[in-house]
This record gives structure tokens, C-alpha cells and sequence, in this order.
């Protein structure tokens, strides 16, 4: 038995049909974490569901509830060959967004698999639920292909990952020790383009704030006052001009980095963003001057206006509004700290004559930090080896994910390197109705974690 064989396995799966009667069971169970009542659905995904076939293959696992009080419980599901053999960590996450049910295409529903085409539908599919679970399947057929892994495994699952992870970063730090590990290794996201395999080695963070501002306690006639009253709504728009320009560039300078460092500029080159058939056209006007569509996302700070609010948007009144509102958020990298955010904007403002505006975080539950790692590292170097050999692709290398996930968990709290080898695209119609996979992009997913799994039990792993 070889590397091939254990692929041939994993290829076999997915293809007699074994593979999708497990994810029929798992997207079947209604995991969606926004839902008030989904407590029972998040226990019985980690005790009926992965348990029984975490254990079947060697894994001993323990159940605890949230350390905050505030979210769904973590999973804890060790496989221990040899304790002196080198430990993977790797996380997936089993609670969905809602099913939204209604407003699915005419014959799916959100907690049932239906195939089209090469497309795969179901609420989990591909956000988390198929993606860990094509790892464990991967795994498996390396463990009945060799009758041994090589290496020492750890899994953490989480059910509260679509409300922002409460608990996670505490239950890491309670549960350190169950955690050791030399590497954490797992699949989220999507690629940047369907046909090219990824390796994501970070995220970028999320800092959300108010910008408001307030004149008077009512609206006054426009008629009678208009031209006298200042004007909150012209005011704000005004403040958030100052920002970020008409074509997107931001113009604190303190909000984004002072350069891309060569390496991560390097990885970029051969990274190219396209959402496919389904995915909306880019503007490549929009944004920071002289960088790439891949630059602008994956290594740029970016500001957005989420909200905009003056007076009565649904039913207009003639009368001059009393205040106005701005939801706004920043993406950003590793290059700047968040902290430092909020006073520059209010420095900024005051030295432009916007006193009258307002600047607060906003609390969203998600308090995810940006991680990076070196491209040019060993982990992304071997990694990246072990897909080629399997595939016969060069993976695109990113450094850092434009959205957000739970990584500084792993990389900071922990002191983990960490690579994602997504499965998914971003067409997928994720945290939306329709949400589906492809079926030769995870069939190729499972092949991609058999070879690595397979390689990882026959070589040293960087230090």
C-alpha cells in the first residue's frame, strides 16, 4: 500500500456514495446557532453525530460546555498513536448560519442534500460541515491504508463559530494542554477560484464603530426651517468623505499599512480573485491606487460603510432630521493594530472640523484579531509540496484571508503555524439560500488531504 492507494481511498468515498450518506445525516441536523432554540441541535451534533464516528476510528472524545455561558459547547476528540510522536490540531466547526427555508430555489431545502449537477445543496455544505467532515474521511482512508497515521491527532469542533466564537479563545487556554500541538492544519473558506487548490494562512481582523451625529431631539419642517438647521446627514456624509474617497481609497493614512512586506507582495502575484459565473464583477477602480485585485483584499486595510441612516429612509418626511447614523467597519491585516483605529478617525476628524461627529466600537461578538504567516515558511513550503504532488497544480499560496475567522486562537493564543486548504468557492452562495459544493472541487479536496495526511506520517515536520 502507497500514497496513491490512500488517495484511490479517499476517491472511493466520495465516489460509491459513503462519503455523502455521512453529510446527508450531519446536514440534517438543524445546527443553526442564531436560532434561539438550537442548544439541543448543537449538543446532539457533537454526541450522536461525531462521537460514535470519531471513536470508530480510534478517537477518544470529550463534550464541554461553553466557558462563557454565552454559546454552544466545543468537542475535544484526541488520537494518541505514540506520545512521542508529533501532534496535528485541527478545528471545523458544526453550527450553520439559518436555514432560511423559504427562500431556497423550488425543490431544495437547507436540511436536506439535493445533487444538480455537480452541485451539491444543503445549510453546511460547505460552511463547515462538509469541510471537516471530507478531512475525517480523509483521514480514514490514510488510517486503512497504512493501519497507522504516523502522527498524533487532535480535533477541536466548535458550534458557535456563525455568532462569533464566544468562549473560544477561553476554552483554548483552560484546555492548553489538551491542545499542544506542533501545527494546526484544517479546511474553511473558500478558494479564490474553483479549479486551483489554496493554501490560506491567516485571517484578517474586523473592527466594527458608530459614526453619529445628533443636533436636537426631533425633525423640524423643512419648509420653515431648512437652510437654518444644520443638516446631520450632510454633515456625516461629508465626515465619512474625509475618510475614504469617491473612489475608494482611504485617506487616514493610519488606517492602513505603510507597505506590503515583499514576501506577502510575492505570494500575491500568483493569486488571482474571480467569483465565477455566479459571483459579481470587480470594480477595479475602487480601492487603493497601483495595488492588484488580490493585493487590495488579502493585503490591504479596506473601510465600508455596512449602514447609513438619516431620518425616516422607509416612509421620507419634509422635515430636517435631527441626527444620522453610520455602521462602519474595517478589515485589516497584521501591519496595523486595531487599537489604534478609533483615535486616528477621531483625530482626524477633529483636525478636519467634524467635532460633532461621533466615533465608538461596536460589539459584534466576533472579536477576531488578524494572524499572517510567512509564505516562504516550512509549513506553507511543505504543504504546498505535498498538493502539487497530488494534483499536478501549483496551490495559490495567501498569506492572510480577507474575512475573519477564529485564527488568532491558534496562532497567537496557542503559538501555532496554520494552514486552511479550503474546499469550497466563492460562488458557493455561503450564509445564503443555496448554499452548495462542487462535486469535483470536494472530491479533489479529499485526494489534496489523503496525500498530505499520507505525507505527514512519512517525513519530519518543520520545528
Amino acid at each position: 500500500m502507497n500514497r496513491e492507494a490512500a488517495i484511490a481511498a479517499a476517491r472511493a468515498m466520495f465516489e460509491d456514495g459513503s462519503f455523502l450518506a455521512i453529510l446527508e445525516r450531519r446536514i440534517a441536523c438543524p445546527t443553526a446557532s442564531q436560532e434561539p432554540g438550537a442548544g439541543p441541535h448543537l449538543l446532539r451534533y457533537l454526541e450522536q453525530e461525531m462521537a460514535p464516528d470519531l471513536t470508530r476510528i480510534g478517537f477518544t472524545c470529550t463534550v464541554h460546555p461553553n466557558p462563557t455561558g454565552k454559546g454552544g459547547p466545543f468537542m475535544i476528540a484526541r488520537r494518541v498513536e505514540d506520545a512521542g510522536l508529533p501532534t496535528l490540531l485541527t478545528y471545523g466547526h458544526g453550527d450553520t448560519v439559518q436555514g432560511l427555508d423559504k427562500e431556497w430555489h423550488e425543490g431544495l431545502s437547507p436540511w436536506t442534500i439535493t445533487q444538480r449537477g455537480d452541485r451539491l445543496y444543503g445549510r453546511g455544505i460547505v460552511d463547515n460541515k462538509g469541510q471537516h467532515s471530507a478531512n475525517l474521511a480523509a483521514l480514514e482512508a490514510v488510517l486503512n491504508t497504512r493501519g497507522k497515521l504516523g502522527f498524533n491527532v487532535t480535533l477541536l469542533l466548535e458550534m458557535s463559530e456563525e455568532v462569533g466564537s464566544p468562549g473560544i479563545d477561553e476554552f483554548a487556554r483552560a484546555h492548553r494542554d489538551e491542545l499542544k500541538a506542533d501545527v494546526l492544519i484544517a479546511s474553511d473558506g473558500p478558494r479564490l477560484v474553483p479549479d486551483v487548490p489554496a493554501l490560506v494562512l491567516g485571517t484578517r481582523g474586523a473592527l466594527a464603530l458608530d459614526l453619529r451625529v445628533k443636533y436636537r431631539d426631533g425633525g423640524h419642517h423643512s419648509g420653515n426651517w431648512g437652510g437654518l438647521l444644520a443638516n446631520p446627514g450632510i454633515r456625516l456624509a461629508h465626515a465619512i468623505a474625509s475618510i475614504i474617497d469617491r473612489d475608494g481609497k482611504v485617506l487616514v493614512r493610519d488606517l492602513v499599512p505603510e507597505r506590503i512586506p515583499n514576501s506577502v507582495r510575492a505570494a500575491l502575484a500568483s493569486c488571482r480573485v474571480d467569483g465565477g459565473a455566479d459571483g459579481p464583477e470587480i470594480n477595479h477602480w475602487w480601492g487603493e491606487p497601483g495595488l492588484t485585485a488580490a493585493e487590495k483584499v488579502f493585503g490591504w486595510n479596506t473601510f465600508e460603510v455596512l449602514a447609513f441612516e438619516c431620518g425616516h429612509p422607509r416612509a421620507p418626511v419634509n422635515a430636517v432630521p435631527p441626527e444620522a447614523f453610520a455602521r462602519c467597519q474595517i478589515r485589516y491585516t497584521v501591519d496595523r493594530h486595531p487599537s489604534t483605529f478609533i483615535p486616528a478617525i477621531r483625530k482626524h476628524l477633529a483636525e478636519a472640523g467634524f467635532d460633532d461627529v461621533t466615533v465608538e466600537a461596536v460589539k459584534q461578538g466576533a472579536e477576531w484579531a488578524a494572524t499572517r504567516m510567512d509564505p516562504d515558511g516550512p509549513w506553507p513550503q511543505m504543504v504546498a509540496a505535498s498538493v502539487r504532488e497530488t494534483t499536478g497544480k501549483q496551490p495559490m499560496i495567501v498569506p492572510n484571508a480577507g474575512g475573519s475567522l477564529p485564527n488568532d486562537t491558534f496562532a497567537v493564543t496557542l503559538g501555532l503555524p496554520t494552514v486552511y486548504l479550503p474546499h469550497s468557492y466563492t460562488g458557493c452562495s455561503q450564509h445564503a439560500p443555496n448554499e452548495h459544493a462542487l462535486r469535483p472541487l470536494m472530491r479533489e479536496g479529499m485526494e489534496i488531504m489523503a496525500g498530505l495526511f499520507w505525507d505527514l506520517g512519512e517525513q519530519p515536520w518543520p520545528a
